[in-house]
This record gives C-alpha cells, structure tokens and sequence, in this order.
C-alpha cells in the first residue's frame, strides 16, 4: 500500500485532463529586494469544465531535497470565509491561500505601512520555516475563494462533496503536469474547516489506489490542524473548555448543563437551554474567540474590507469595475493581526502584484479574505467515518491544535479521537522546542499522531510558526515529537 509510486501514469489521465498546463515561475515579487530565495510557482488547474471553474495555486518547492522531500497538498479553510459571526452557528477562521502562504505557513511575508503610502507600502520580509522540508501547494478552494474563479455562475455553487472533488481533480492535474514529484511522499493536509475536507479528499485518493485504477499517487498519510469535524462535537466542547479556562462561572456552567437536554448545545430544544446558550455567547464575544488571550479588535464593517464583503450583495461586487485606493480603511492597532490581513487586502489587488503572479485578467475583480456572497451547502454532518477508515488502512496522521482555541477547543478534538478507540502508545507527555515545552502530544496504535501547540490559537501555525516548523518536521521524519 504505501510503496512508492511507479513513474508513469496511465493515458486515460491525459486524455481525460487534456487542457493545457497554466503555470508561471514567480522570480520577483513587488516589494520584495531581489530575486525570491525560493522557487515559487503559481498557476491554474481546471476543475471544472462544464462551468469553466479553475482552482489557482501557490507551489513552494522544498529548500532541502524536492526530488525526495514530501509533497503537501494544503487546503485552505473557511469555505471562502475568515469568520462565521452568528454565534449560534460553529464559528471558523479561514486562511486563504494568500493569508497562508504570507501569514501562516512557509515562506511568508510581513508587510509594513510606511509613511502612508498604501501603494508603496509594502516591505516584504523573507522568512524560512517548514518549507525547508516539504513540498507545498497552497491551493484557493472551492471555486470562488481568493484567485480561483468560474465562467458561469453555476460553478460557484459549492458544497463538501464538490469541493473535496475538486480538490481530488486539481491533484491529479498538477501531477500530470509535474510528473517528476510523483513519487515523492503525498499527504493530504489543511486547518479549521479544510479539517473537514481534508480526510475525505485523503480517503478518496486511496479507495483509488485500493481499486488499482490509477498510479499517480504515493498517498503516506493526512494532518489537520484545529479541525472542525462537522459532528456535535465541536460546539458542545466550547462551553465545557469556556467553564475551564474561567470565562463562564460554575453556576452557569452548571445550569446550561441542567437545562440543554443531552448536553447537546447545538440546537436548543427549550426555551431555558437557549437562555443559557445565549448567555454564553455574550461572553465570548467579549473575547477574542480564535485566541482567547489576544485582544479584541473591532471591525468598522463601513470601510474595513475584511468585513464589508459580509454585507454587500451580488450585485454590488458585480458592479465593481475597478478597485480605488483613495480612501484606504484606517489601520487597526499595530499590535492586532488584522493589520497584516487588511494589507494583504491592498498587496493582493495591486495591478503590479496581479502581473507579477500572473493572475489571468478579468477573472477577479477583487481579492477579499472572506467571501459571504457565494453559495455553500453544509453537506455532512460528521467526518469521522472518514478518519477511522484511513487509520484502519495504515496511513499516518497528525492532528493538532493551539490550546487557546474557543473555535475548534482542544478537548473536543480529543474527544473523537478517543472515540476511535484506539489504543495508547505514547501516554501525555509534554514536547519541546529549545529546551522549552512546546505543547502536549500523545501517539496511537493506529498511526494517529494529537499535539497541542502551547500559546496557539486558531489556527496554530500562525501563532507559533517556529514550534509548528519543528513539530511537522519531526512527523515527516517518523520520529517522536
């Protein structure tokens, strides 16, 4: 099962995915000093032609051995959204790839505003982390999400089921295109509500290398990280998680227990249980919920815009012909970490920025992290069956989360890992980065690999790149964290 993948693959992939490759290789980007100290490629995969629907990609090539290092397939979460703000509904942050590739993950960017200028404000700073031992594709998924893009509207309707296949399609194609890195190790990997995707885009791969129909993929495993399951689980672990870091006291602890039947704090079935539910929720929004001891940083939901999408119609982004800068939204505190986001908003849509990733002109109008306009329907209701059939296979995992998560709480991720009854290898232990404990971890007999990362919120690897860059590279080399 887990051999590596022979180098060719069958005509009826070429046949069937006949369209013409669409890749640049990026050597200069506005902003930065010089050449990029690193290969980075971006370019467009379709996936779906009847809609024309096209899903564009970031490709970082390993700093270390690309011949041999693993291959990553990164989804992004959301589905096309930073935050879900009706607290009665599972709240997600998303990292487009844009925000993933510059904020969180590998070779990223830092941008700073200097004298005012928004059009040449941005300073790029290199940054190496953990694409010194993977390959990566970052990849804008669904259709619609960050540089990714339909000719008919119908392509914009997506749901788990179409996006898993496109994410299923774009891996094939990009294999066909770059047939030198089919050999090396694959996994399957993506944060918040990719946690969702990702397992089922994992299991599709294999029921295809099970079946024998085809030899593009050398599938090793899948990690996801603060992931949301779809199942009850997720909301029912906020309040209990609230009650122990103490920002809901016992007594409402104890009466939101007594009131919501089965402790299920999904859907209130009485008009106590919802009481309580919303007095919840008033207090976590006092907070900041992706990272519980970060500071709040309020929107202004008429300029902000990170926010004004939520509010604008189809027919109002429609509209937008041009992209203005005169007045730019004001900068959140320098000590917020939307104000990296609210300018990549302006670095993203810069003419020279779009030529220099060589973004195909008049497919987006404008780049948003967060696109509320465009249909998504919530498919399943929990993915777990998905997880217990590719650990049951052999193949590897790593969960992980930052422990100051209220989106996705830890204790909730350990819940349904526990409920695949697995047994215990490695007990509770704590591991370290420099002599300093790093967060917690624990090892299965199923292969399943469950870190938190200490001090992290939603979602890890932007907290704490330096422990994340340790712990993957640790799991790459299949030794203990």
């Amino acid at each position: 099962m887990m051999a590596n993948a022979p180098l060719f693959f069958p005509l009826i992939f070429i046949c069937f995915f006949s369209s013409a490759p669409s890749a640049s290789v990026i050597t200069h980007l506005p902003g930065f000093r010089g050449s990029l100290p690193f290969y980075l490629e971006t370019g467009y995969v379709e996936v779906d032609r009847e809609n024309g629907g096209e899903l564009f990609y970031y490709f970082i090539q390993s700093e270390s051995k690309p011949a041999e290092d693993p291959l990553f397939l990164w989804l992004t979460g959301g589905p096309r959204s930073p935050e879900i703000c009706d607290s009665r509904v599972q709240r997600e942050l998303a990292e487009l790839s844009v925000q993933s590739l510059f904020l969180d993950q590998g070779d990223f960017f830092l941008f700073s505003n200097r004298g005012g200028n928004w059009m040449h404000a941005f300073d790029p700073v290199y940054v190496k982390t953990y694409m010194q031992v993977a390959n990566v594709i970052f990849v804008d998924s669904p259709t619609g999400s960050g540089f990714s893009y339909s000719r008919k509207n119908e392509g914009y309707d997506a749901n788990d089921t179409s996006w898993s296949e496109q994410a299923y399609k774009f891996l094939i194609q990009w294999l066909v295109e770059h047939p030198q890195f089919i050999s090396n190790p694959l996994y399957i990997a993506g944060d918040s509500y990719a946690g969702k995707i990702v397992p089922i885009v994992a299991k599709r791969v294999m029921d295809d290398i099970d079946e024998g129909k085809e030899s593009l993929f050398n599938l090793q495993g899948y990690l996801v990280g603060n992931p949301f399951t779809g199942g009850e689980v997720d909301r029912n672990s906020q309040i209990p998680y609230a009650h122990n870091m103490g920002i809901i006291s016992d007594d409402l602890f104890e009466m939101t227990q007594r009131s919501c039947v089965g402790q299920d704090y999904r859907t209130p079935t009485n008009s106590q249980c919802a009481k309580y539910l919303d007095t919840n929720d008033n207090f976590y929004s006092e907070i900041n919920q992706g990272h519980i001891l970060e500071m709040v940083c309020a929107p202004d939901f008429e300029t902000d815009p990170l926010h004004r999408c939520m509010r604008a119609t189809s027919d109002e982004r429609n509209s937008k012909q041009n992209l203005h800068f005169l007045q730019p939204p004001p900068l959140p505190d320098l000590s917020c970490r939307t104000y990296a986001y609210v300018l990549s908003y302006y670095w993203a849509n810069s003419k020279t920025v779009r030529k220099a990733l060589d973004i195909k002109q008049g497919t987006i109008k404008e780049w948003v992290r967060c696109n509320f306009t465009l249909p998504y329907t919530y498919r399943y209701d929990s993915n777990i069956d998905y997880h217990l059939s590719l650990l049951q296979r052999g193949y590897r995992a790593l969960v992980y989360s930052g422990d100051h998560d209220l989106v996705i709480p830890f204790p909730g991720t350990r819940q349904w890992i526990k409920s695949l009854n697995s047994s215990i290898i490695d007990n509770w232990r704590s591991w370290l980065v420099d002599g300093q404990v790093a967060g917690y971890t624990m090892a299965y007999s199923n292969n399943l690999t469950f870190a938190t990362v200490k001090g992290a919120g939603h979602t890890a690897p932007e907290y704490k790149p330096k422990e994340c860059q340790a712990m993957i590279s640790r799991w790459i080399a299949n030794v203990p964290l």
